[in-house]
């Protein structure tokens, strides 16, 4: 089975195909990936489709914009838009994503073909594991906007250790991912020509394993690492719409927006 289409309804933003057991989401909004609620609604009905397709036994989150992943939320839209769009965008990102990878019911991975940043690093560390091409950059640049790396404070020191984390989280500085590999973060690593072959190749293997007896081990595997993780999701919304409401964060996002000629 191949198509674009899911649940009755055609997206825009997304490409969804299925191919030996493989089901592939890819990010389709040039230039950038810029994540609207759009995308992100499309982006969690497509993770809904793949949940309920049997003859899927693992899920790619790829991108299919050359060199980029996803930049994150799309600012320009987000500065234009009201408290509760803001808030009902966040809660897609936020809890919204989290929900829909833990129902998935069968292995996720991260696709980085390239930049990841903010909203970006996000979708992919929804992932059960990251594979990154060895030219992909990450990156969390909210501090320099104001923002709080808000969900990122949840998850990455228990990837990487309290220090590592804050470090990388308040600097907001790139780093590769050979980097990211050496901090527990990125599982693999491939030349970008590669990639796709190399995520398809690591795809095969897990879909090779008994169907229902991984998705029992990864239910059981959520249970244990969750670790109060949802609900500190949760919080994570309010800490970043709180931020964002300040004049401070709206001018560092507008003088953000006016340098990339975006407003």
């Amino acid at each position: 089975m191949e198509g674009n289409a899911g649940n009755g309804r055609s997206y825009r933003h997304i490409t969804f195909t299925t191919r030996d057991g493989v089901a592939r989401i890819g990010l389709a909004r040039p230039p950038v990936n810029a994540l609207t609620r759009e995308l992100l609604q499309e982006l969690l009905a497509a993770l809904r489709q793949a949940a309920d397709d049997s003859s899927a036994r693992v899920v790619l989150l790829a991108s299919d914009v050359p060199g980029r992943f996803s930049a994150g939320l799309d600012l320009p839209l987000l500065l234009r838009a009201t408290p509760e769009e803001t808030r009902a965008t966040l809660l897609d990102l936020y809890p919204g994503l989290a929900d829909a990878q833990h129902a998935l019911g069968k292995p996720s991975v991260a696709v980085v073909s390239g930049t990841a940043r903010g909203g970006g690093m996000t979708l992919a560390i929804s992932c059960d594991i990251i594979i990154a091409a060895s030219e992909a950059t990450l990156g969390y640049p909210e501090i320099d906007l104001g923002l709080p790396p808000a969900l990122h404070f949840a998850h990455l020191p228990r990837i990487v250790g309290r220090h590592r984390a804050f470090e990388l989280l308040f600097t907001g500085r790139t780093f590769t991912a050979a980097e990211g590999q050496a901090l527990g973060l990125v599982s693999r690593i491939a030349p970008a020509a590669e990639l796709e072959a190399a995520a398809m190749a690591l795809a095969a293997e897990l879909a090779a394993k008994p169907a229902a007896g991984v998705a029992r081990a990864r239910a059981a595997f959520m249970r244990q690492n969750d670790l109060d993780y949802r609900r500190s999701v949760a919080v994570a919304v309010e800490d970043f719409c709180n931020a964002f409401a300040t004049p401070e964060a709206r001018a560092a996002l507008e003088a953000f927006a006016r340098r990339k000629g975006k407003l």
